[in-house]
């Protein structure tokens, strides 16, 4: 299983981006998938997760601002981030988890750099 990250940038605060995360090697519906974040200096958080009945939920910072979704025609899990703002930069990864997985499978992240 690899998954692929993308969509990162530069956005202004207030702004919107949309991460994607394409998986390969398994279909997305039989993975519990999930959003991370590691801002500069600081340890890797939680941001969303979608599970396998497409139940989400959602760090407490983020909430009413960002959705995690999933495509499952092509294997896809979206980030849609809404009023970003600038304690929301960060390097962005997704993840992929399954009883079948001995360990969560990660992405290489993509940079998202709020403004001011």
């Amino acid at each position: 299983v690899q998954l692929q990250a993308s969509g990162g940038g530069l956005v202004q605060a207030g702004g919107s981006a949309r991460l994607s995360c394409t998986v390969s090697g398994r279909p997305i519906r039989s993975l519990h998938m999930a959003w991370s974040r590691q801002a500069p200096g600081k340890e890797r958080e939680f941001v969303a997760r979608i599970i396998l009945n497409g139940a989400t939920s959602y760090e407490d910072s983020v909430k009413g601002r960002f959705t995690i979704s999933r495509e499952i025609a092509k294997n896809t899990v979206y980030l849609q981030m809404n009023g970003l703002q600038p304690e929301d930069t960060a390097v962005y990864y997704c993840s992929a988890a399954s009883l079948t997985l001995r360990d969560p499978i990660w992405g290489q992240g993509t940079l998202v750099t709020v403004s001011s």
